[in-house]
């Protein structure tokens, strides 16, 4: 399945998640499927967007690593399902929503948490998307950047 597909359901099941376990769980496939995705771009992407897409594999890895992995069947993995990038704007764009809604869903678990340790497992979750979040804008910048050359380009061609 294509990156966005797979946001597009990660961002669903995220707003569709009631009680702390649930929300803790998308939290961690969303951070899981930005890991693959960066993964991905890292291997197959344009290389403007390479070292960007390392980082954000590390910070996505991180937010994964922070979250207590819930117990799923290879095919409930999100990430597993990864099967291209399609549009690489498109998807960038997607991804950064979804760290962004991450973020706003584990402020609402940590702050209603009882106790210390979920407490800073969703800080160090939050740290990690919005740190993912903005490896995802500076790819979205790198973009940009490309295509405005490509224009200048062509135009003087």
């Amino acid at each position: 399945m294509d990156a966005v597909r797979l946001i597009v359901a990660s961002r669903r099941a995220l707003a569709e998640s009631g009680d702390t376990p649930e929300v803790m769980a998308e939290a961690w496939q969303a951070h899981s499927l930005a890991q693959a995705i960066g993964s991905r771009f890292a291997v197959s992407g344009p290389p403007e967007l390479r070292g960007e897409a390392l980082g954000l594999t590390e910070l996505a890895g991180r937010g994964c690593g922070v979250l207590e992995a819930p117990s799923l069947d290879i095919g409930a993995l999100r990430a597993a399902q990864l099967t291209g990038l399609g549009d690489a704007r498109e998807a960038l764009l997607c991804l950064g929503s979804l760290l962004g809604e991450v973020g706003i869903a584990l402020v609402g678990v940590a702050c209603a948490a009882d106790d210390e340790g979920t407490y800073w497992q969703c800080m160090e979750a939050i740290d990690a998307a919005d740190e993912s979040r903005d490896r995802v804008i500076e790819m979205l910048r790198r973009l940009a950047v490309r295509d405005q050359k490509s224009l200048v380009e062509r135009d003087l061609a």
